[in-house]
């Protein structure tokens, strides 16, 4: 995945990479700032400017976590020996305790 960074212009016409989103940037997406945060998309409250490369890249990415988060995550298989030692820990742990309540 490519840098996370908006465009930011400068005099001249020419480009950098700026150090966050602005606000009406993340508007146009539907995006709260804090939101934003904890997506992991940087945000820059100083910036005033909206430029539509920004926000067409802001769609992108929500599209992508939208798609990812849909996908169900498979489920880690268990061996066979971790099943039998999990069942005498619990075993142990019952007996453990009802020897506790007899004294």
């Amino acid at each position: 995945m490519e840098a996370l960074k908006p465009l930011v212009f400068k005099k001249g016409g020419k480009q950098r990479l700026g150090k966050g989103f602005s606000l009406d940037e993340l508007k146009k997406v539907g995006l709260k700032p804090k939101q934003a945060l904890k997506l992991g998309i940087p945000v820059d409250t100083r910036r005033r400017t909206v430029h539509k490369e920004n926000v067409e890249k802001l769609k992108k990415l929500l599209e992508a976590k939208q798609q990812e988060a849909r996908k169900p995550k498979p489920k880690p298989k268990e061996k066979p020996e971790q099943k039998f030692e999990q069942k005498e820990k619990r075993e142990k742990t019952k007996r453990g305790k009802k020897e506790k309540s007899k004294t």
